[in-house]
């Protein structure tokens, strides 16, 4: 019989457990799954957080903070005496690109730097002048911007960091004193060639450190026996996991685990993505591609501003009660065209300075009709990727948007399939990202266990009589980028 992906009470629970955290941009989250990959009902727990943000384009955490919460969760996650010892495995997956250095002693010398801190934005500009992108990025995968460890390292060059951690590093060596990096960590740091699976030689050198700084890259076949704290008996026979990249783990938690299928990633930033069997070759200059295990790599494009746009809209305008039907109204042409860059631009073009732009905005302008625009305007950053990724990935037949903003505010997603002219399913389940990097775990403990299918709700087909409004909205959007933002 097929299962389905709900939850699932412990006695009935398939095993082997496994245990997943996820530490995004909001929250740290953890939660109990069995073989299935279903989550088992009542061991979840949600410890919230934010980041520090300064107008200077500072975008911080304390790891020490974040390591807390992990305890938090592992604390309410395990404290079921029914679970003795049957959790097998406990694997994290936390935001991409994350900074901290550390002493000889593993303390931490910075507070840990998030993909959307932009202070480098002029060792971008230097690295530009000195090194040949385009190479760079047809080896890396990466291009050179402030999400990436070559401008951070130049930018912290004053501080005497004997390593250099991602935060799950930092987490996992302050817990079992293994700074675990899995291949998709390492490769979002910018640093590694995409296809051997080494570091750069070249960006190492324009970045002044050396590989014995870093982490070696490690696949998710390759967990420790490591003794477990012991204020956590329930995880006494566990094995730990490299840590990897939410971005890699929400593909597969969306059931985008092939060619086929594009994911739409909708959380506070967002990403389109798509799982190659290997490098993508050539690689459009807008978009990244990720080495994730040995054998595969993500192609695809990060957006900044997703959830984060809606929420200061939420948070800055007076908006109606009922959203839903600011989503659903036919489109206007008296909406503003935004350019949400809150916090700069990734994908595609890289302007790590870029801020929010909202043009044709007049005093009949109102606060739902702004919101409207901001959407359109989430919507189009997407089409935007999209354009780059086709020529790489034709052979895509399904777009699956899972998150955060998905899921609070399902409406906007006739908008994604209006402007991107091809249909998106609502992948429903809530934590795919956690539930993703559960299941990359049981494919190394239980792999011959049936996993539970994704839940699944609405498929959105793109409306005909919307395609020429947005169509002229995505060729004003380039207008507008090119004339104010191309040379920022």
């Amino acid at each position: 019989m097929t299962r389905t992906d709900d939850d699932v009470a412990l006695d009935g629970a398939l095993d082997p457990l496994v245990l997943a955290l996820d530490i995004g941009s909001t929250a740290t989250r953890g939660g109990v799954h069995d073989a299935a990959g279903r989550r088992v009902r009542g061991l979840q727990h949600k410890v919230p957080h934010a980041f520090t943000v300064a107008p200077d384009g500072t975008s911080i955490i304390d790891p020490e903070q974040v390591t807390a919460e992990v305890g938090q969760v592992l604390d309410a996650v395990t404290a079921d005496p029914r679970l003795g010892t049957r959790i097998a495995g406990v694997a994290m997956d936390t935001f991409a690109a994350s900074l901290i250095g550390v002493d000889p002693a593993g303390r931490p010398l910075t507070p840990c730097l998030t993909y959307a801190d932009s202070r480098s934005a002029g060792q971008v500009t230097a690295l530009r002048e000195e090194l040949d992108e385009r190479a760079v990025q047809q080896r890396t995968g990466t291009r050179l911007h402030t999400s990436y460890h070559a401008p951070r390292l130049r930018l912290l060059a004053g501080v005497p960091a004997a390593r250099w951690w991602s935060l799950g590093e930092y987490v996992w060596q302050r817990l079992i004193g293994q700074p675990l990096a899995g291949t998709s960590t390492v490769a979002w740091t910018g640093l590694l060639d995409r296809r051997t699976g080494e570091y750069d030689a070249e960006l190492l050198a324009a970045a002044g450190i050396g590989p014995d700084r870093l982490s070696p890259p490690r696949d998710m076949a390759q967990p420790v026996l490591s003794p477990a704290p012991a204020r956590w008996p329930a995880l006494a026979r566990a094995a730990w996991f490299p840590v990897i990249t939410d971005g890699y783990a929400s593909n597969i938690g969306a059931g985008a685990t092939d060619a086929t299928v594009l994911t739409a990633a909708t959380a506070t930033s967002g990403a389109l993505r798509v799982l190659l069997g290997g490098p993508a070759d050539p690689l459009p200059f807008g978009l990244w591609n990720y080495r994730v295990d040995a054998g595969r790599t993500l192609l695809g494009g990060a957006i900044n501003d997703v959830g984060r746009a809606v929420s200061w809209a939420q948070a800055t305008l007076r908006l109606s009660p009922a959203l839903g039907a600011v989503l659903t109204a036919p489109p206007s042409e008296a909406t503003p065209l935004v350019l949400p860059y809150l916090t700069g631009e990734r994908a595609p073009g890289w302007n790590g300075q870029a801020r929010a732009v909202f043009a044709g905005a007049s005093a009949a302008t109102d606060a739902d009709t702004l919101f409207r625009g901001i959407v359109e305007g989430v919507a189009l950053t997407y089409a935007r990727v999209a354009d780059e990724l086709h020529p790489a990935a034709p052979q895509v037949v399904e777009v699956a948007a899972s998150g955060r903003v998905s899921n609070d505010q399902p409406e906007w997603l006739q908008i994604l399939a209006d402007v991107l002219s091809r249909p998106v399913t609502h992948v429903t389940r809530r934590r795919a990202t956690q539930r993703g990097t559960a299941l990359l775990a049981l494919d190394v403990l239980a792999p011959d266990v049936p996993r539970a299918g994704r839940g699944v709700g609405a498929v959105y087909e793109p409306s005909p009589s919307s395609a020429a409004y947005y169509a002229e909205r995505r060729l004003r959007f380039g207008e507008v980028y090119d004339a104010l933002l191309r040379k920022v």
